[in-house]
């Protein structure tokens, strides 16, 4: 039993490895662009509920884009703080953006999927940009963004923004979003193979054309869904449509949270949904990646103290190749690489975001965010 267990975890870490160096190579980036005679109207499109901290600083970025031809519309989902009146100053100063006050959340519906689905029926735009209240852009973002899906010849692309990280719970939690998608997805195999389940997006930054937005059913089909990204971009898969994934390189940044309570919940919100829902696979998979990058450096110490060479050699081994995936993904994605070190405390802090998502589900239903409880989606 114990060799076994010894070679699934080393073939384990041996093939997230391979397909961290991968990506390494072959992830793209998205370009510096300067403005091209194709210009396309962009729309823009940012759901905003209760976003005083960042808003104001993306709608700065955004307003001193260099591509021609957009526009920004900004849904305040109802807030309760200083939202509207931060948007209220950009659109009296500009007539590129527009606000619109959210309808009330219908039945059936999650709160940012409501707003969205709001936002693509005002827009005009040849390529509809949903993206954060939270998303940081330099003047040339948009103009990549329209040259990489001009160039691709992509339905959606995503974008997976620069993360900025200054507390020590993003900085051991936030890198670790980079590091499944370079560690666990092939990006070769995401743009060109056909299987849905070979599919994943982000939701900070995703640019449709606008007939395949509505060709898939946009929004609406999937009000209810959590990690409406992912489903969206399953859904451009299984029309037959083309996605791109693409990495920020610093050019489209976020800073998504700002203290372990934001983390905390933030991630929480998501992760049992990004498992079907089954809080037994949300607790095998806790527990294959304890035995992956925890159990490493457990059995190091173990093996020290009890002066057991061969079982020191093989977690020495295992601990290397951990800090290999997440080093080389954090290289790749302009993280720390000094904070790969963290690897084991991140596992830790990720256990309990479990625990706090399956404590939700079972007091509320689903989860709770911005003062609503998200219902988990049916069927």
């Amino acid at each position: 039993m114990a060799d076994i267990l010894l070679i699934v975890i080393t073939l384990n870490l041996i093939t997230i490895a391979l397909i961290a160096i991968l990506n390494a190579f072959t992830f793209p980036r998205l370009g510096n662009a300067s403005v091209t005679l194709d210009t396309p109207f962009v729309s823009v499109l940012i759901p905003a509920r209760n976003e005083q901290k960042q808003i104001g600083q993306t709608l700065q970025a955004l307003s001193e884009q260099n591509y021609p031809r957009f526009e920004v519309l900004i849904l305040d989902d109802q807030s309760t703080d200083a939202t509207p009146q931060i948007i209220d100053s950009f659109i009296k100063h500009d007539d590129r953006f527009v606000s619109y006050l959210g309808r009330a959340l219908p039945a059936g519906w999650s709160g940012k999927n409501w707003a969205c689905h709001q936002l693509s029926e005002y827009a005009k735009g040849d390529i509809l940009i949903f993206t954060d209240a939270d998303v940081d852009w330099t003047p040339t973002a948009v103009q990549s963004i329209v040259n990489e899906i001009q160039a691709s010849q992509s339905d959606l692309t995503t974008v997976w923004a620069t993360q900025t990280t200054i507390t020590w719970a993003e900085r051991a939690v936030i890198p670790l979003m980079s590091m499944v998608i370079m560690g666990y997805l092939p990006a070769l195999a995401v743009h060109h193979t056909p299987f849905p389940s070979l599919a994943a997006a982000n939701g900070q930054c995703m640019a449709f054309r606008r007939e395949s937005y509505h060709r898939i059913g946009g929004h609406q089909s999937v009000k209810n869904v959590i990690v409406e990204d992912i489903q969206l971009a399953r859904r451009i898969k299984q029309a037959g449509l083309r996605l791109r994934m693409v990495d920020g390189n610093q050019l489209i940044r976020c800073r998504m949270y700002h203290s372990w309570d934001e983390v905390r919940d933030g991630f929480a919100k998501n992760i049992l949904a990004g498992y079907g829902n089954s809080i037994f696979a949300l607790l095998m998979a806790t527990l294959f990646h304890w035995a992956l990058f925890l159990m490493p450096s457990l059995l190091c110490l173990f093996a020290l103290a009890t002066n057991r060479s061969v079982l020191l050699g093989w977690s020495i081994s295992w601990l290397a190749l951990a800090l290999l995936i997440r080093g080389l993904t954090a290289q790749s994605t302009h993280q720390r690489l000094e904070d790969s070190l963290l690897l084991p405390y991140s596992v830790i802090l990720m256990t309990i975001i479990a625990i706090q998502a399956i404590w939700w589900d079972w007091k509320h239903g689903g989860p709770i965010w911005k003062n609503r409880t998200i219902q988990r989606e049916q069927g």
